[in-house]
């Protein structure tokens, strides 16, 4: 199991008064510090028209983190395909992977938003058709094989540093999606927020998957913090990166910043405060234990080329790098704080390799 940071959306807090320019040197600041601080991955996420500025350019993002880091992967959770010119895609991805040496995870997703779609001309109802047509664009192209653009056959260069590209992961949530991610991706990211629907969802898409390695990532809300008011800390930002999804629709045209989100009922903050794995570092890593647990991939706990190694290895290991470097709030001088946009408090939590973590909508069809 891997741990990962996000997702880096770039998305303005109420009240916040830093520029964009400084919005997005912070966003890169963070993926650095993250690295620095022992994770394995870092991720961003899109999203267009939004009136926070919901980061809407996933691969320059991915480049320019690519450029200040070294080791870390850098993964799309999730790149709206749909949306996109897949000849392009690949084209940009291929370069992310030049410049990265190889550390780029392209993770894929369908879109919900009618406003996207319409934004950029694309019938809501053809999604489907158009993801499954960009796999084939991606493969193809990496593969140095002549791909349809536009009706044209084109061969495009450069060729990513690995094999093959980039791997593809699909963001899943309803069982047809998740089947559909096990026959044609190289993995896929969960949105259970229990560990037996975790279970589940790895189980259908090895149903479908017809052999060789393939890789799930689960991304969910996590917050680990060493004193007794984790909530209070970081319940403004939770509810507001939750409340903004349900926002998105009414805020279309809206001019200016987004709005504070309307106070909570008793029911709502109870709800939110089950979505989200809070505690001490401990509890932390204990509760990230019970989703690899129910990842039965390889009858054990174990990442690919690794032994296997027993529950309370694992569980001194994890404690040890969550509450060591991963999630941390005492800080080193002269280096960057923790996050002070609705990025605090997301983290990625990975099975079998690198990836990441929290139910996101973009995920679902």
């Amino acid at each position: 199991m891997r741990l990962g940071f996000g997702l880096i959306t770039c998305q303005r807090f109420p009240g916040d008064t830093r520029s964009d320019e400084e919005l997005y040197a912070d966003a890169l600041d963070l993926a650095v510090y993250a690295e620095e601080l022992g994770f394995d991955s870092v991720w961003v996420s899109e999203h267009h028209f939004v009136d926070d500025g919901y980061l809407p350019s996933l691969l320059p993002m991915c480049a320019a983190i690519a450029a200040r880091t070294r080791r870390v992967e850098i993964g799309t959770g999730l790149l709206l395909i749909p949306l996109h010119d897949p000849v392009r895609v690949a084209e940009d991805a291929a370069a992310v992977d030049l410049i990265s040496r190889g550390r780029l995870i392209l993770g894929l997703g369908l879109g919900w938003r009618e406003e996207e779609f319409e934004g950029f001309g694309v019938p809501i109802g053809e999604r489907v058709r158009r993801l499954e047509h960009a796999m084939t664009v991606l493969r193809g192209a990496w593969a140095g094989e002549p791909v349809s653009g536009n009706g044209t056959q084109v061969i495009v260069t450069p060729r990513p540093g690995r094999t093959g590209g980039p791997p593809i992961w699909m963001g899943a949530e309803a069982e047809r999606a998740v089947r559909r991610a096990g026959r044609i991706a190289d993995g896929f990211i969960a949105s259970g927020d229990e560990p037996e629907a975790f279970g589940s969802q790895v189980r259908w898409a090895l149903d479908e998957h017809g052999g060789g390695p393939f890789d799930v990532g689960l991304h969910m809300s996590t917050f680990a913090w060493n004193g007794p008011d984790a909530w209070e800390v970081i319940r403004p930002h939770l509810r507001y990166v939750s409340w903004k999804y349900e926002d998105m629709e009414d805020a279309r045209l809206r001019p200016g910043g987004s709005p504070e989100p309307p106070p909570m009922t008793a029911e709502q903050e109870a709800a939110l405060r089950d979505e989200i794995v809070l505690g001490t570092p401990r509890e932390v890593a204990d509760r990230i234990r019970t989703f690899e647990d129910a990842d039965q991939r390889r009858g054990g706990v174990s990442a690919p080329d690794e032994p296997l190694y027993d529950a309370e290895d694992a569980r001194q290991e994890w404690y040890g790098r969550i509450s060591g470097r991963g999630l941390r709030h005492e800080h080193e001088e002269n280096r960057p704080g923790p996050p002070r946009g609705p990025e605090a408090g997301q983290r990625d939590a990975r099975q079998g390799g690198p990836r990441p973590l929290r139910r996101r909508r973009c995920c679902a069809s």
